[in-house]
This record gives C-alpha cells, structure tokens and sequence, in this order.
C-alpha cells in the first residue's frame, strides 16, 4: 500500500504539471513558460530526492534485517563474526530494543532463488502467538497500587501525573485484557500466512491438507485461527485441521504440565556468565524511569529498581494494544536502545539454557518432514503455534544463524543471538524443495520470513540436503 501511495502523488503532482503546461502554452510570453518549466522541474526533482531519500532508508532497513540470510553466519570454526550487524539493525528500527515485545512487522523479504529445477512442495512452522496483553494481571495490578499510592501521597512528578491520569483511563481496559491476543496479533497472523503463501506458491495453489496445532492458550489457539483463516482466504481447496489438546503439546509446548509425554531434560548456562563481570554497565535505566515518575519512592511496596522494572516493562508492551502514548516522558527508545546488549545477555540465558527441552518439538519437525518425503502423508503443511519460551530455546537447539555458537566472551553474544527474535509472532519456516527425477530434497530455513543459516555444510546455502539435515538434527536429539 505504501507504493501505491508514492504513485498516487506522483501521478497528482505530474497532472498539476500537466495542468500548469496547458494553461500557459497558449501564451505568448514564452519567458514566462521557460520559467514555470523549470520551476515544476525543479520542484519535480526536490520530489523526487525526498522519494529517494525515503526508499533508501527503506531498503537500509530491509538490508539490516536481512543480512543474515544474504550473508550467513561462517560454519563451525570459524569466528569471523560482524560484530556491527545487531547494532545496525536497532539503529534502523531502534523499536527492536523491546526484545521479546517487539511486534512482528511482516512484508515480503528477499528469496535466494533456489537451484536449477527445484520447486517448494512442503512447509513445517513454528511461530509465537501475536501481539497480546501483558500476561499477568500483576503488572497492571502492581502499577495500578503504585500510582493510586503516590498521587494520593502527592509523591508524583507532573510527568507521573500525566501518566497517572492515562493509566486510569485505559486501566479497566488492560485488566480484562490480561494476557489475550490483541487486533495488533490477529493482523500480524494473517499477514505471515499470505506472505507466506505469497512467496511459495507452488505449494499452496493446488490446495492440500494442513494441520495447525497450538498450546492451550487462548492467544495462540487465536494465533492459529487467524493464520488459517487467512490461508483458506487466499485458497479456498486448502483443506485445514486445527487441533488444541493435550494429544498434541508434546509437538508444541512440551513443557506444558499437561503434556502426558512431560519428562526432565538436562540444562546448562551459556559460557559468556563467567566473563559477565568483564561486561559494562551503566546506571540501570529502570532505577532512572522511577525517578521520573515518583518525587519520592519512600513508603511505596516496592524498591525503585523494581518499580522502574514495571514501568518499563508496561512501555514495551504498548504498541501491541494501541496506547503508544500514555508513557510519554517516561522513558525513550533510544535510551532501550542504548542498553538493548545488556538486555540481550540475559535473554540469551534465559533461551539457552532450556533448549535441550525443546527437542520433542524437533523431531515432531522431522518426523513430519519424513512422512511427507516418504509418502505416508499428503499435507502440504505443519504448523505449530506456542510461546517465546518455546521459540527461543528452539532456535537455539537448532542452531539458527549461529545461535548455538555459546561465545565466552559477553561483547559476542548480540553477533549470534538477539532477543527480537523471539518478538511477538516471531516463527520458523522450513521449506523444502524436491526435483523431478531426483532422490534429493532440499531445506530452507526462515526465521521471521529472512533466510537464516544452520550448522550444516552446503554448497548452496542457504538451501541444505535433506539427508544432511535429518542427520545432523537426529543427532542432536539423541540427548533425549
């Protein structure tokens, strides 16, 4: 829609043109054409520039998002990493400094296309519920007491203030709201299944069968139902079975306590912690947003950095319900921006460490994949819908775009591993491609809808033998 935007003024301003020539070209005064001429010329190129400008800009940030597809991280060994790339990014897009609240932005990125004769006929996904309300009631409850304490306290700044008056407004909102999918969410669903559709045609337009599972949350059951719906939308012989049970958690949410398949697997924290103390701090910006809402945080039922921590975590959370300004002046996305490495080592814990308990979920990946190769299944798609917690430590068991390398040094941990990964509706697309007349079937990994690498030799990434794959990712569940 933006371009056709561009094009409308484009065609507005070259009709006014137009209309400026006609209404002088039947005067005499010839000096008076020459100069409107060039001054529509003019203004014509001043127009154009700030077209170019903005294109530019564009493209910029759709080369940082996707440069680790077209520059893929180098096979095990080697650490030629870029150590400017995740940097790059929020310099582009600073909003990636929420992290996990990123909200997904979904358009159509760069393909590789893939070699000689081989078509997609199969897609196996993995995504993260959409946008949603905060998850727990606490954080709205716990700001609510806090606010209500130090305006009645006269504790506020007029920035608190301000705050306190929004907050009040939009309260009843947020707290029926806890933790469901947000219209932000829905959107973001469909738009990754048409994308996606989009983008690999060939295994879509016959239409097929599909089998979406999702974890019990109403936010992903509602996830899945947008995806789906949208899908049917763009090809009404698609043929879609949505399945929420305990039957199918092992292949979603393992983790989940009502998983009949629920076991222990070994953990381990990431190497970089016992060169933690090597990393940089500066002052904690949740200790700097308390003290711009609160005059005073004596008395109140919680320390300032704690208070500061739910402020903070309400600012990241409100592009996905619509209230971007309620917390202005509180806080900028410069300043997360300026702290996002910092935040990003804990993410990487936080993802590393369980990652050996998503290995059920990789070999309901494979042995999907199998049946579909070997012709016990007909589906032309496996779709999965769960949680960050699930996402992340997949990424990292897989090993995507090196998030596996495990770096020691904390400085090196944004080159393999940033925490917008796992932002709201983030997923993993595996496509696999088949020739006519040939036994091998190749894999292609998308995280977020941009190539991605994997830990595998290939001599024409970002697309990987089958067999290479299926080998190397058994191997790794052999932990189990």
């Amino acid at each position: 829609m933006r371009w056709s935007g561009r094009e409308e003024k484009k065609g507005r301003f070259v009709l006014v043109v137009q209309k400026d020539w006609r209404t002088f070209a039947t005067a005499s005064n010839y000096t008076l054409i020459i100069i409107i001429t060039v001054k529509a010329v003019i203004t014509y190129l001043v127009v154009m520039n700030r077209m170019l400008v903005s294109i530019v800009a564009m493209l910029m940030a759709t080369f940082a998002t996707a440069q680790t597809a077209t520059n893929p991280l180098p096979q095990r060994g080697r650490q030629s990493w870029q150590p400017l790339q995740a940097l790059e990014q929020l310099k582009a897009e600073p909003m990636k400094a929420y992290g996990g609240d990123y909200p997904y932005q979904w358009f159509s990125r760069p393909q590789t296309k893939a070699p000689k004769g081989y078509k997609p006929f199969y897609v196996s996904h993995y995504s993260r519920h959409g946008s949603r309300y905060y998850w727990t009631d606490h954080l709205y409850k716990d700001i609510d007491t806090l606010m209500t304490i130090g305006h009645n306290r006269y504790q506020l700044t007029s920035v608190g203030e301000a705050f306190y008056k929004k907050f009040k407004e939009a309260k009843e909102e947020l707290q029926t709201g806890v933790s469901e999918l947000t219209e932000v969410g829905w959107q973001q669903h469909q738009g990754i299944a048409r994308t996606m559709y989009n983008t690999f045609p060939e295994v879509f337009r016959k239409g097929g069968d599909v089998f979406a599972i999702s974890s019990l949350s109403g936010r992903c059951v509602l996830s899945m139902s947008a995806f789906c719906q949208e899908l049917v939308q763009c090809n009404p012989k698609i043929e879609v079975r949505e399945q929420s049970s305990r039957f199918t958690l092992d292949g979603v949410v393992p983790t989940d306590r009502q998983n009949p398949a629920w076991r222990r697997f070994p953990k381990s924290r990431p190497r970089y912690e016992k060169r933690n103390g090597e990393f940089k701090r500066g002052r904690p910006l949740a200790d700097i947003v308390a003290g711009r809402v609160f005059t005073s945080t004596d008395s109140l039922p919680a320390d300032r950095r704690r208070i500061g921590g739910w402020l903070l975590d309400l600012y990241t959370s409100l592009p996905s319900i619509g209230h971007q300004g309620m917390m202005e002046g509180i806080v900028s996305d410069q300043e997360l921006v300026d702290r996002w490495e910092e935040a990003n080592l804990g993410s990487y814990t936080w993802v590393f460490e369980p990652r050996y308990e998503m290995i059920p979920v990789l070999k309901d990946i494979l042995n999907k994949a199998a049946d579909v190769i070997e012709g016990r299944s007909n589906r032309i798609a496996d779709l999965r819908f769960g949680h960050d917690t699930c996402l992340g430590p997949l990424t990292v068991l897989m090993g995507i775009n090196g998030a596996d390398l495990d770096p020691e040094d904390p400085y090196e941990v944004k080159n393999c591993y940033q925490n917008w990964q796992t932002a709201m509706a983030s997923n993993i697309q595996l496509v696999f491609y088949r020739k006519k007349n040939s036994a091998d079937i190749l894999v292609k990994c998308l995280l977020n809808g941009a190539e991605a690498s994997l830990p595998l030799p290939s001599d024409q990434a970002p697309y990987y033998k089958w067999s290479d794959f299926r080998d190397f990712y058994l191997k790794r569940c052999q932990i189990d």
